[in-house]
């Protein structure tokens, strides 16, 4: 069913109703694809942007619910940022299209594409829709790896810095502190997880190359025998004979995908399920972007020290 006639219409409704909630004068109305872009944004912005993200951070970012008030939120945005690499393809595209918001069209000073200038992953050499949900342009999932989020915050700076010159000094002092706030977490992140490098873990979804490839982690199976797809019985029962074989641990698992299913592989292989979230909000303290790292990486280490 297509509920882009419907959307339009609830739409038409919502815009014609005076908007209330103003920004104070001179803010900008940042609007964010994902709460992890989100977060960048606020650091980046600071007291200069007001910032709202359209996925929850429980939510698949591939699969975002298409609502009314989403395209209230693009229609009144001055930037918007969006991951890339076909991450929203699914839904961001008739959003755009009934907000008819010319500040973020695509090649507007406004619209930021978090993937430009990040070293993609899995890129495929050739399209086949055989082999699951694979994205043409690589793997989507780049802000598991903190530099990768320093090169998305850079592009956040220099897009808010064209629509909004005036601020361009607290941008660019914003994305210094930013970058040295990585940078020396970073280091701290990288001592944590040194005792396991080269450590075995699967996860649900091809969700965590880069994560693997910066900390030195290999990720030797995914749950979904191809991406988008569930879990087959012969898949997993692959799965259990391989986790076995290599003496494999931790399983990955984030907030919306079929835990059920890794708690069976778990059993069978004496593994820890370990609840994770690459998305800002999905637990407790974890409202930031480094915060949310922290947590990630502090998790692991501790479950693959109980597994070793």
């Amino acid at each position: 069913m297509n509920i882009l006639p419907f959307i339009k219409l609830a739409v038409v409704a919502a815009l014609a109703v005076p908007h209330d909630g103003a920004l104070p004068a001179g803010k900008l109305n940042v609007v964010a694809t994902t709460p992890d872009l989100a977060s960048i944004a606020r650091e980046i912005g600071g007291d200069a942007v007001d910032v709202k993200a359209l996925a929850k951070p429980t939510e698949d970012p591939h699969f975002v619910d298409a609502k009314p008030s989403h395209v209230v939120t693009l229609n009144r945005a001055d930037v918007l940022i969006e991951g890339g690499a076909e991450l929203e393809m699914g839904w961001l595209p008739p959003l755009l299209e009934t907000a008819r918001n010319a500040k973020i069209a695509a090649g507007a000073p406004g619209r930021v594409v978090g993937s430009q200038g990040i070293r993609m992953l899995e890129i495929p050499t050739s399209f086949d829709r055989a082999k699951g949900d694979v994205h043409s342009l690589g793997n989507p999932h780049f802000l598991t790896d903190p530099l990768n989020a320093k090169i998305v915050a850079a592009q956040i700076a220099e897009h808010l810095t064209q629509v909004d010159p005036k601020s361009a000094a607290l941008y660019a002092a914003n994305l210094k502190k930013f970058n040295a706030t990585i940078d020396a977490k970073l280091a701290e992140w990288q001592k944590l997880l040194a005792p396991f490098k080269g450590a075995k873990i699967v996860t649900y979804h091809k969700d965590f190359p880069y994560f693997g490839e910066r900390f030195g982690l290999n990720i030797v199976e995914n749950l979904e025998p191809k991406p988008g797809i569930a879990p087959s019985p012969a898949h997993v029962a692959n799965v259990i004979t391989l986790m076995t074989a290599q003496k494999v641990h931790v399983i990955l698992v984030q907030p919306f995908q079929n835990r059920r299913t890794a708690e069976t592989v778990a059993r069978q292989t004496d593994a820890v399920v370990l609840d994770v979230s690459q998305q800002p909000g999905a637990f407790k303290n974890t409202d930031s972007y480094v915060d949310l790292m922290d947590s990630l990486i502090r998790s692991l280490a501790n479950a693959l020290k109980e597994a070793k």
